[in-house]
């Protein structure tokens, strides 16, 4: 198995998987916002960490990621909706970024500070979990608007039905 194919984030994810996961990531920022800081920075790096795998390789890797696909998601519903990958990724992307720097606050003694950051996650996490948007794909949508993301680098983020294979799904 080559390295690409270790990291390689799928093309199509469960939308209600992606939901249950923001909705497992909102429980775990919220819970690091209120524990006191020698077992705040442990969960904050446990975030980062969940981040890391979910960026790396999707749900593969990830503990919530397992547990949405496996287990809540087929509670939701039976029939998974698609949606692209990519700006999901994207979306990850941003996660890692924004618990790191929440994690390197806490290391740092900047407790009120790293609490703000997390604070920003969870709304865009609880967008997602509770309302279906994606605040990160909102994004990489507008990013291939301004041509600062090419549009080939997801041709199925408008229409993944018209990819081939996946009318019959439909």
């Amino acid at each position: 198995m080559s390295l690409r194919e270790v990291f390689a984030f799928p093309e199509v994810v469960n939308d209600y998987a992606a939901r249950c996961t923001a909705g497992l990531v909102v429980t775990l920022a919220v819970v690091t916002m209120l524990v006191p800081p020698p077992v705040q920075t442990w969960l904050a790096a446990a975030l980062v960490i969940g981040f890391a795998l979910r960026v790396a390789g999707g749900p593969r890797y990830s503990p919530f990621g397992r547990l949405s696909v496996h287990v809540l998601a087929p509670r939701v519903s039976s029939e998974p909706k698609l949606v692209a990958g990519a700006p999901k990724r994207f979306a990850q992307t941003i996660g890692l970024v924004m618990s790191s720097v929440a994690l390197g606050l806490f290391l740092g003694g900047l407790t009120v500070a790293g609490v703000v950051v997390l604070g920003v996650l969870v709304a865009a996490a609880l967008a997602e979990a509770a309302l279906g948007f994606c605040l990160g794909c909102w994004m990489y949508g507008q990013l291939q608007r301004a041509g600062v993301v090419s549009e080939d680098a997801c041709v199925d983020c408008a229409d993944i039905w018209a990819r081939p294979g996946m009318a019959a799904r439909n």
